[in-house]
């Protein structure tokens, strides 16, 4: 190995296509490596902080790459059952591999995965074969590209200091501070071993950064994510590989600390390039974490599902008749008010980026019904429940029996104005449903007779005026022809059989005119295929028997998934490119519950036949 400082010029080079992006955890915060070896996107200490490396939502606003020079092939695949990702790439001197992680505490396993972190990007360079000049270029950008950090070097490691936060670098090579970033180039040899470690802590109340511990190992990071698989992951259905690395993205999205789940580790990747529908998705949804909950009770083993109903009953608080804030931060904050970063350019210039989420303040009365379809699934993994538990459940019930007849903004969370939708109505249906099947766990405070009135009376009401003959479906909402593909959800949740008459009769119709290939848009004119609808066709056409047609869908759809498995929110079915927040929650919920509605079906046939 014979090092070779250099000095350089940063380039602003734009974002890489969002599938070209792996995902880093440590259950903490968030960052994403391209195929090109470049970390353009880490937010520390939590998901929804400020960025340190940008670049994916602006070129200037951060990034870490690490490179062969010249021209290179390139292969990559995540390091066993892991979050770590190795990178695989060949030039015509020869081939080195950089395997990218965030550090877990070391020696964490199993149950305690992530509860600690010590907020350190491990980077690791091999040599393979032949020798390969690699070019180094850190370029931290603190607070989404707002400062430029200064770097000093202090005995063996490099410190950078910026606002609020202090980044620590040791690298073994030779590197050279210009402007806020460092360079260096290095040949590799086969054989040779490079480790670079970039550890943040707080600029204040550390009386010596230089002297600031930089735990974490590659190695042990990754046993800490297998022994995890190992202890949680049995699914042994239809499409085990997708489903295990599933399994896998959910818990990565998940703030160990809390049990809470992010709905993606991004935020403004729009929904369609150079639109303005970009919305910052780095907090937790309740409809997110309770569908994510039922997936790893299929793909995981959910023992953590009390967790999660103890960070909802902290984060909602006293409740009374005040509706459900339909999403908190990660610690159970409530005000996430939005804001622009006008400064930055935004994903290929879609604009604006924003911070925080205006939704925070909606109704959306479908969350009822979602926690208590979520309890009612994991009573067993849930235990007794406790006074607080039995208290939230009951209140929620008693909102849904109450409230169900009030217009909302839905589950897109609509921001023009409320509307009576359908989804709406029958999750209030599923909230009391659900509450009457837990009333002997729910103490006094059930009422039982009161919820079940109230449930068939909605689905009296469902039944009559959420059906539009003129349309041949089931619409989004009371009194419109326009098609919803939100409705897919009524045979998921138990509320009609799929093989109705009516039913299969919407679910044709939302295939046919909302369909797009295997893909499905929300509504007429929707940008491009949202992949939990179409994921919620599959899983209806299995019910409904027609199963060929739905492996195929399954098929097609997940094929859209990346090369290491990773799926966005939206696919632009003209292209098949990844569009929307990434990793995306709800796509590979969507991917876990199809696969398990196929595996049922396959188990039924099986069944039937002599």
């Amino acid at each position: 190995m014979s090092p070779d400082a250099g000095a350089g010029t940063v380039v602003a080079v734009p974002a890489a296509k969002i599938e070209d992006y792996a995902f880093l955890s440590d259950c903490h915060g968030a960052a994403l490596v391209s195929s090109a070896g470049s970390i353009d996107w880490w937010c520390v200490p939590r998901f929804d902080s400020p960025s340190v490396f940008g670049r994916l939502l602006d070129p200037g606003a951060g990034h870490w790459s690490i490179a062969p020079t010249g021209d290179v092939q390139v292969e990559r695949t995540y390091v066993r059952d892991s979050m770590a990702v190795r990178t695989t790439f060949t030039t015509g001197d020869g081939s080195v591999a950089l395997t990218d992680a965030l550090a877990l505490e070391p020696g964490a396993r199993g149950h305690d995965l992530g509860h600690r972190s010590p907020h350190t990007l491990l980077r690791r360079i091999d040599g393979l074969s032949g020798s390969v000049t690699v070019a180094v270029e850190v370029s931290p950008r603190v607070e989404y590209g707002l400062t430029v950090p200064r770097w000093r070097l202090v005995d063996d490691r490099w410190v950078a200091q910026a606002g609020p936060a202090t980044l620590l670098l040791t690298a073994d090579l030779l590197l050279h501070a210009e402007g806020g970033t460092l360079h260096g180039e290095v040949a590799v040899d086969a054989g040779d071993r490079l480790e670079l470690r970039l550890t943040y802590t707080p600029s204040y109340g550390t009386d010596d950064p230089a002297g600031v511990e930089m735990p974490g190992d590659v190695e042990d990071t990754v046993e800490s994510w297998q022994s995890w698989q190992d202890m949680h992951v049995a699914y042994e259905g239809a499409h085990v590989a997708e489903v295990r690395r599933s399994a896998l993205v959910l818990q990565a999205l998940t703030y160990q600390p809390s049990g809470a789940v992010t709905a993606a580790a991004t935020t403004s990747l729009p929904e369609k390039v150079g639109g303005s529908d970009n919305w910052d998705y780095r907090f937790a949804w309740v409809r997110d974490v309770s569908l994510t909950m039922q997936a790893l009770w299929v793909g995981a083993c959910p023992d953590e599902a009390d967790k999660f109903f103890r960070w909802l009953g902290h984060s909602v608080g006293q409740i009374g008749d005040a509706p459900l804030q339909i999403m908190f931060g990660v610690e159970g904050e409530r005000d996430l008010s939005e804001h622009e970063l006008n400064h930055l350019s935004g994903y290929r210039d879609s604009v604006p980026v924003r911070v925080g989420n205006e939704a925070w303040r909606q109704r959306q009365l479908d969350v009822l019904g979602e926690v208590l379809f979520a309890a009612h699934l994991m009573r067993d993994q849930i235990g007794a429940f406790d006074p607080e538990l039995r208290r939230l459940l009951s209140t929620l019930a008693d909102q849904a029996a109450e409230q169900w007849r009030q217009p909302d903004a839905g589950m897109w969370e609509a921001r023009d104005a409320s509307r009576h939708y359908l989804t709406s109505k029958v999750m209030c249906w599923v909230a009391l449903d659900r509450a009457v099947l837990l009333a002997d766990r729910l103490g006094d405070q059930a009422h039982p007779d009161r919820w079940a009135t109230a449930r068939d009376e909605i689905k009296t009401t469902v039944l009559e005026q959420g059906w539009q003959e003129s349309a041949g479906a089931y619409t989004g909402a009371f009194g419109s022809e326009e098609l919803d593909a939100s409705v897919l959800l009524l045979p998921l949740v138990g509320f009609l059989p799929a093989d109705d008459g009516r039913m299969l009769r919407t679910i044709h119709t939302v295939r046919d005119r909302l369909g797009d290939g295997a893909l499905v848009h929300r509504w007429k004119g929707d940008g491009y295929g949202f992949l939990i609808c179409s994921y919620w066709l599959v899983e209806c056409l299995a019910l409904a028997g027609e199963v060929e047609e739905a492996e195929r869908r399954f098929e097609t759809l997940t094929g859209y998934a990346n090369d290491v498995g990773l799926l966005a929110e939206e696919v632009d079915p003209a292209t098949g490119e990844l569009m929307g927040n990434f990793p995306q929650a709800f796509s590979h919920v969507g991917l876990i519950n199809a696969a398990w509605a196929l595996t049922q079906q396959r188990e039924r046939a099986g069944e039937q036949q002599p």
